[in-house]
């Protein structure tokens, strides 16, 4: 992580793969962030588990109040509507990005 961005790390347990992607267009759209999910680290298919380990942030500089408070809506809207968001820093050591590439970090 440069000097110039802050990085998080998210999850909510259970969420569809689709859900996440579409929590990730969304948050792509908000001026000063960049959006990734992260890979699971289950071995084992389970239709009642999430096919994705959660979702990284990051802030830029330009992302002002406006852009950081518009994220809060973004996320409280389906937080609201499936389970709560949760701190994922502990799952973050492997990210996998939408182009399919892989990233130690």
């Amino acid at each position: 992580m440069t000097g110039e961005k802050q990085r998080s790390h998210i999850c909510s347990p259970g969420l569809p793969l689709a859900i996440y992607r579409e929590v990730a267009a969304h948050l792509r759209q908000v001026q000063g962030m960049e959006v990734g999910l992260i890979q699971t680290r289950s071995q084992q298919f389970d239709y009642n588990e999430s096919q994705v380990g959660g979702l990284w942030l990051d802030y830029s500089k330009a992302a002002d109040a406006k852009s950081r408070n518009r994220v809060n809506q973004i996320l409280a809207y389906y937080g609201d509507r499936y389970q709560p968001w949760q701190d994922c820093e502990e799952i973050a050591d492997t990210m996998i990005f939408d182009n399919g590439l892989e990233s130690k970090i």
